[in-house]
C-alpha cells in the first residue's frame, strides 16, 4: 500500500497574536509542523504534501525540505478545500492520511493503528472521547456504526451531548477521497467546505467507516494560542523525561528538565534541575550534570562531572574530566581524558590533551594544549588581531603563570614555564623560564588621590 500524507498548515492562527505563522511556533525547539512532518516520515509515507496559506513563504523557508510537495491554499475555504489543493500530489497513492500542522504530538503508534483500520475500509477516522467536547465536531453513530460528523455550530441539542469527537485526522482510499472532495458543498453555518462531510457520503455508499483512538487525548490536542502551546510543551517534556528515567537516567526534578533534540545516555547518568539538552547529545556512563547547565550538540564521555551553570556547545569532553562551575565550552572544543576546566573559563576552537588544567578565569581560543599543562588564573590567548584569527600551541607539561597573555601566533615549548604577569609575543623555548615584566619601581612620597568636593 502506497501511503500519501497531506498536512494542513494554512491557518493564520490569529489567537497566537503573532506575525509568525502558527505552525512555525515551537515545541522542544522545533516548529509545530516539523514534528508532524517527522511523524509522517516515521510512518514510511511515500509522499508528504504540506498545504500552506498564511505566511506560506515563511513556512517554506523555515522547513526547506526538497522532498516535500507544497500546495497553496490561497483562500481559506475550509478543510475539505485545503485537502483538495494537495490531491494532485497524491495521484499515484493508494491511501491518503490527513494530518494537521498545529497538532504536533500524535504518535506513530496511534497512526499505525489508524492505518490498520483502513486496510479493509475506504475511510477510517481518529476519534477521542472527552469529558468536555464543547467546540468539536461530534461523531454520530447508529447501532455503533459511524453515520456522520456534525460540527458544533450545526449540531442539535441531542447531538451536543455526544462526547466522542472528531480529531480531524483520517485516512481514506485515494480515488474515493478525490470523488468525495469534488462533491463537497458549503451549505453549512460556516459557509465552508467541510472535510467531515465525506463521512456521510461514505456511509451513503455503504462503506463502514472505521475508527481508531489515541492512547492519550493530548496526542490530538492542537495549538490555537500560547497557553495551549505552553501546555503541550510541558506535556511533551513530561513524556521525554519519563522515557529517560525508564532508560536509567536520574532526573532530580523531571518537571525542571527540557530535551530539545535527541539524547543518548549510558548507565547511571544524573541530571540536576534546569538542565537543557539541545540537538544531538551523547552522555556516557556515570556522567553527572549540575543545575542550570545547557548542553548542545556535544559528546560527553564516561565519568565526566559537569558542575553547575555551564554552557557546552558543539564540543567533545573526554572521560573523567571536570567542567565548571560557570564554564563555557564553545564550538570545536575537544578535551581529552582527565581535563579540568574551572570557574569562569571559556574555550573556543581548542583541543586540550589529557590531564591538563585550566581552573580559573581564563579565555583559551584557537589553541592546542599538550598533556599535563597548567594554565594559571587570568590567562588569555590573544588570538584575534581585528581581522584574522591565529593559533597558540602549548607543549606538554608547560606551566603558564597567572595573568599571562599569549599573543598568537605563538608556541610555548614542552616543559616551559611562563612567569606570572607576562605578555608573550614570541615562541618560548622548552624547559625554560620565560617572563616579560617592566622593572618594578616604588615611588616614595606618592599619595593616593583624594575625593574632591564639588
Amino acid at each position: 500500500m502506497k501511503l500519501g500524507v497531506v498536512i494542513l498548515a494554512a491557518g493564520q492562527g490569529t489567537r497566537m497574536k503573532s506575525a509568525q505563522p502558527k505552525v512555525l511556533h515551537r515545541i522542544a525547539g522545533r516548529p509545530l509542523v516539523g514534528h508532524v512532518i517527522d511523524t509522517a516520515r516515521g510512518l514510511g509515507a511515500d509522499k508528504v504534501a504540506v498545504v500552506y496559506g498564511h505566511g506560506g513563504d515563511l513556512v517554506r523557508q523555515a522547513i526547506d525540505d526538497p522532498a516535500l510537495v507544497w500546495a497553496e491554499q490561497a483562500e481559506q475555504l475550509g478543510t475539505g478545500h485545503a485537502v483538495e489543493q494537495a490531491m494532485f500530489a497524491m495521484a499515484d497513492m493508494d491511501r491518503v492520511l490527513v494530518l494537521y500542522g498545529d497538532v504536533p504530538l500524535t504518535t506513530q503508534t496511534t497512526l499505525h493503528g489508524l492505518i490498520e483500520q483502513a486496510r479493509d475500509s475506504a475511510l477510517a477516522l481518529l476519534t477521542v472521547t472527552l469529558d468536555n467536547p464543547a467546540g468539536y465536531g461530534r461523531i454520530v453513530r447508529d447501532d455503533g456504526r459511524v453515520k456522520r460528523i456534525v460540527e458544533q455550530k450545526d449540531a442539535t441539542e441531542a447531538e451536543l451531548q455526544i462526547c466522542e469527537i472528531n480529531t480531524g485526522i483520517l485516512i481514506a482510499d485515494r480515488a474515493r477521497l478525490a470523488d468525495w472532495l469534488d462533491r463537497l458543498d458549503s451549505n453549512n453555518a460556516q459557509g465552508e467546505f467541510y472535510l467531515t462531510d465525506i463521512v456521510a457520503m461514505a456511509v451513503a455508499e455503504g462503506i463502514e467507516v472505521k475508527t481508531a483512538h489515541p492512547a492519550d487525548a493530548f496526542e490530538v490536542e492542537g495549538v490555537n494560542d500560547r497557553v495551549q502551546l505552553a501546555a503541550l510543551e510541558r506535556r511533551y517534556q513530561q513524556v521525554q523525561a519519563e522515557q529517560l528515567m525508564r532508560q536509567g537516567v536520574t532526573l532530580r526534578d523531571p518537571a525542571r528538565f527540557d530535551l530539545r533534540g535527541r539524547l543518548q545516555s549510558g548507565q547511571d547518568v544524573e541530571l540536576d534541575v534546569n538542565v537543557l539538552i539541545e540537538g544531538e547529545v551523547t552522555l556516557g556512563n556515570g556522567v553527572r550534570v549540575g543545575a542550570n547547565t545547557v548542553i548542545r550538540n556535544s559528546r560527553i564521555a564516561d565519568g565526566v562531572w559537569i558542575k553547575e551553570n555551564c554552557v557546552i556547545e558543539d564540543a567533545v569532553v573526554g572521560a573523567d574530566s571536570i567542567i565548571g562551575p560557570f564554564a563555557r565550552l564553545r564550538p570545536a572544543t575537544t578535551l581529552a581524558e582527565g581535563v579540568h576546566v574551572g570557574n569562569f573559563v571559556e574555550l573556543k576552537k581548542s583541543d586540550v590533551a589529557a590531564g591538563s588544567k585550566i581552573n580559573h578565569l581564563s579565555y583559551i581560543g584557537d589553541c592546542s594544549i599538550g598533556r599535563a599543562v597548567n594554565i594559571g588564573a587570568g590567562t588569555i590567548t590573544c588570538n584575534y588581531d581585528g581581522v584574522n584569527k591565529f593559533r597558540t600551541v602549548i607543549g606538554d607539561h608547560a606551566f603558564i603563570g597567572s595573568d599571562t597573555q599569549l599573543v598568537a601566533p605563538v608556541e610555548v615549548g614542552a616543559g616551559a614555564t611562563i612567569g606570572a604577569g607576562s605578555t608573550i609575543t614570541r615562541d618560548t623555548p622548552a624547559e625554560t623560564l620565560t617572563l616579560s615584566r617592566a622593572k618594578q619601581v616604588s615611588l616614595k612620597g606618592w599619595k593616593r588621590p583624594e575625593k574632591q568636593d564639588n
